[in-house]
């Protein structure tokens, strides 16, 4: 069940630096720039850095130090694009499971069957 909340936190934060981008640009151009730049930015090192299959495996504290990180921007655009409430909401779900996902997770052994 933490792992859905962690996959709709994670689409949920996409959905958002998308909104924030859309209300943040002035021109059409900009808009789309950052409608569309800030969650491929953010899924690119999600991808490189903090999805369950990474590329680069960080120690569990630095994985954890990046997602509050990235759901801390997160959170702050949607502050800034007038989404106050939306904002604390999603910091407080986000970290909580966070937290439950990333810290409190017992590592498994590593497999070695190739997969």
């Amino acid at each position: 069940m933490n792992d859905l909340i962690a996959f709709l936190v994670e689409l949920a934060a996409l959905g958002a630096l998308c909104y924030w981008g859309i209300s943040a640009g002035g021109t059409v151009v900009a808009k789309l720039t950052l409608g569309i730049g800030s969650p491929l930015a953010m899924a690119v090192v999600w991808g490189l850095l903090a999805a369950p299959r990474a590329r680069f495996q960080l120690p569990r504290l630095w994985l954890f130090a990046l997602k509050v990180l990235i759901f801390g921007i997160t959170s702050a655009a949607l502050y800034a694009a007038g989404r106050s409430t939306m904002a604390i909401l999603f910091a407080v779900i986000a970290l909580i499971n966070t937290v439950t996902v990333t810290l409190l997770r017992v590592p498994q052994a590593p497999r070695h069957d190739g997969r």
